[in-house]
């Protein structure tokens, strides 16, 4: 080849490539025009966040809800006060989160201290009191170092999964849920969503009486399984087990709306039915039939992140049209947890105090036991605390809110309770049935076409969806402008050093 052709052949290449992939964006510097986001819970309100971030003010952002804003971050409303029925705790170290609240002006909730007690079916086997030293001093003589075993463990695992944040503080994304746990724990962390939560503790020297009477209650409370779940997501849960925790005032499903409104996004109260592709040329666009209360409509999209779980047992409503080939389905089921917000006077009895005066907790977990019907139960406070607010005494009437397996009957309400005066029922499909498929779903779909809540699969949690929202608006916004030095790099801390 003569030398005079040499600065011709990048032009060259990159012609070919665009013309042997329409399903790659042009190289022309131009933004996408228009990107739409289904579903309006916290995954799908910050992915609209950050891709105004990313992309700037021009595109048009549309976000599809079929429900309530807010999905499973939700409330019901009793005697005139609204309770969290959903996702109510967020984590001291959830930077993104704590950055949402900021920059919406939100408040921190002021907490309400209350005790926790385990209960077996027969009797309280743990409980909380007001002196710590003595509660440390009860896990020693009961379970031995096994608690400091947990903690030392939980730590190591928050502390390199803190990574993330600087990894995308400084624009790196990753095309798989693996690509970014592999970051941020190399081959541990992906081992730890293939392997049981129970068989790592026993191999830490955790002993199994404090797996079955703390690691499972806990593990009941937060995602209703048992210790069989994978590691890494037990990981999360006990991440959320801690003191450290707060919640928004007036609600957290605040942050939702409050993030649509910081993007500029449009919301379309309406049900996607299908999406299918639409090639023009070389460029590949997304069309979204979809129905609202009082028509049908469709649309034309360059990018589109569903951040709504597709598995059949949701029952999302979408369909996928004209892919070839197929899109796959996507495997496993959802979990069905059951949130019972009751107004009425707790039966002390049950748990083994007859006079009500003398039960001092807040809120009491359960063992694993086939004969509970039930996983928790808690006293709750409404979502905005006045200063003179105090916590109802259990020979009062209270707020208390159950979650279970199935919807409760009268016979194990009045269990419950010794009387009630309303009761509302919340079914959710709140989490992944961890178990019940091998792998984590994919991120990428097809050209443009992003899946969030495959994050799930590896922890359920408000953070886990907005780590996951900045992930795919990076990734959208790197494939769209060909980066691809800034996805799925390989050794990212040294990179890093490397740049400052």
């Amino acid at each position: 080849m003569s030398a005079s052709l040499l600065p011709l052949l990048p032009v060259l290449l990159a012609a070919w490539t665009a013309l042997g992939d329409p399903g790659t964006p042009q190289l022309d510097g131009a933004p996408p025009t228009k990107i739409a986001v289904v579903g309006a819970g916290i995954g799908g309100t910050a992915t609209a966040h950050f891709l105004r971030q990313h992309f700037g003010p021009e595109v048009q952002v549309d976000v599809f809800e079929k429900g309530e804003v807010g999905g499973r971050l939700a409330t019901v409303t009793v005697n005139h006060h609204d309770y969290e029925s959903g996702g109510s705790i967020i984590h001291s170290l959830n930077l993104h989160m704590q950055e949402f609240v900021k920059q919406l002006g939100l408040k921190y909730r002021r907490s309400v201290a209350g005790k926790t007690s385990v209960f077996s079916g027969e009797e309280v086997i743990l409980e909380e009191t007001d002196w710590y030293l003595l509660d440390l001093f009860r896990l020693w003589w009961r379970y031995g170092i096994s608690f400091i075993r947990l903690q030392m463990w939980v730590e190591e695992i928050m502390e390199k999964f803190m990574r993330i944040y600087k990894y995308q503080a400084h624009g790196y994304a990753f095309s798989s849920v693996e690509e970014l746990l592999g970051s941020l724990g190399g081959s541990g962390f992906i081992n730890m969503t293939r392997r049981p939560l129970s068989d790592s503790l026993l191999e830490l020297g955790v002993s199994q009486r404090f797996i079955d009477e703390i690691i499972a209650p806990i593990m009941r409370v937060n995602y209703g399984q048992n210790v069989s779940i994978p590691a890494f997501v037990g990981a999360v849960s006990l991440a959320g087990a801690q003191t450290n925790l707060w919640a928004v005032e007036g609600g957290n499903k605040l942050v939702c709306s409050g993030l649509l409104k910081l993007a500029n996004a449009n919301l379309l109260q309406a049900q996607v039915t299908t999406i299918s592709p639409v090639s023009s040329g070389e460029a590949l666009q997304y069309q979204l039939n979809f129905t609202t209360a009082e028509a049908m409509g469709s649309e034309l999209y360059d990018i589109v992140v569903l951040a709504t779980p597709l598995q059949a047992s949701v029952g999302s409503g979408v369909k996928f049209q004209g892919f070839s080939p197929p899109l796959e389905t996507l495997p496993g089921n959802y979990h069905c947890t059951v949130a019972t917000v009751v107004h009425g006077y707790l039966n002390t009895s049950f748990f083994g105090f007859p006079d009500p005066r003398l039960f001092p907790f807040a809120s009491v977990l359960t063992t694993d036991k086939p004969d509970l019907f039930f996983n928790s139960v808690a006293s709750v406070c409404p979502v905005n605390i006045s200063a003179g607010f105090r916590r109802k005494q259990p020979q009062e009437a209270g707020i208390y809110k159950v979650f279970s397996p199935q919807p409760l009957d009268k016979a194990q309400l009045k269990t419950l309770f010794r009387s009630y005066y309303s009761v509302q029922v919340t079914e959710w499909q709140a989490y992944p049935r961890y178990g019940s498929c091998q792998g984590l779903p994919p991120v990428e779909l097809h050209s443009n076409l992003y899946y969030l809540n495959g994050i799930e699969w590896a922890g359920s949690a408000m953070e886990m969806s907005s780590v996951a929202a900045k992930n795919i608006a990076l990734l959208a916004y790197h494939r769209w402008n060909r980066q691809t030095d800034m996805v799925d790099q390989k050794d990212l801390m040294h990179r890093i050093k490397t740049e400052l």
